[in-house]
């Protein structure tokens, strides 16, 4: 049984400033799940607003409900102010990991191998339940459920599209990658920008760039940018491109 926090919240937020993150914790099946919560300015609960999941990268684990804004906050924040909704940023525990891959090291050479099994990680299912929580709430505009993330988070974004192929109208993952094989269970519902650095020294570049050819042979409106001699931090990049937000709101379900 599942204690939920969402409504707790609510309540507390009629005496809270918004347009600010505010932290909560979800409970489901016995997994914790920390998370931090974005009102837009103005918010009235009458009202529905898109939402958007936000997913953090491997170094951002943990629980203290802080980390997973290390990179992102204020991207977050000043897209607010142009496009009001209500962002998600849950931490993933340090043992565990967004998306179930296998990740092996030889000669200093990171390799990625997606779709091994099917069976999501225990933060992806809390993350999954989290999400339909929001969905269910009454305040979420559902042709407007966005979702991005970067690294560990990208490869969660990819994830999360095939494990909800109906729910996001669209997506960014960041210097992530992804299971070629599960893109046609997506790729006609959701939009997808891929960003990723071609000097990458972590996730290595090919993990996007074999997701964009598939998502293209699948008929994904699908746009990927990589940019020249960015190594792994290609988030800064991918932040800093001023049509990102107005692409992503402009679709719908």
């Amino acid at each position: 049984m599942k204690s939920r926090f969402l409504f707790i919240v609510l309540l507390l937020c009629s005496s809270i400033a918004f347009a600010q993150f505010q932290k909560v914790r979800f409970q489901v099946n016995g997994i914790s799940l920390p998370y931090q919560v974005l009102y837009p300015e103005g918010f009235d609960d009458s009202k529905q607003y898109p939402l958007l999941v936000f997913l953090h990268g491997a170094g951002e684990r943990g629980n203290d409900n802080e980390k997973q804004l290390t990179h992102g906050k204020d991207f977050l924040l000043q897209a607010q102010q142009q496009f009001p909704a209500i962002v998600i940023a849950p931490q993933c525990p340090d043992d565990s990991y967004w998306s179930n891959v296998k990740i092996n090291g030889i000669n200093n050479k990171i390799t990625f191998t997606f779709g091994e099994s099917d069976i999501a990680t225990p933060p992806m299912n809390a993350l999954i339940a989290l999400v339909n929580d929001w969905l269910s709430s009454g305040l979420i505009d559902t042709k407007q459920v966005y979702v991005g993330g970067l690294s560990m988070g990208g490869m969660g974004t990819f994830e999360l599209l095939w494990r909800m192929p109906n729910t996001f109208a669209a997506a960014f993952p960041i210097c992530g990658g992804g299971d070629t094989g599960k893109v046609s269970t997506y790729a006609k519902n959701t939009s997808v920008w891929i960003f990723h650095g071609d000097s990458d020294g972590v996730v290595p570049v090919s993990n996007s760039q074999v997701m964009h050819h598939a998502l293209q042979q699948a008929g994904c409106d699908v746009k990927y940018t990589e940019y020249p001699g960015v190594n792994h931090n290609s988030w800064e990049n991918a932040f800093a491109e001023k049509n990102l937000f107005p692409w992503l709101f402009s679709h719908k379900k």
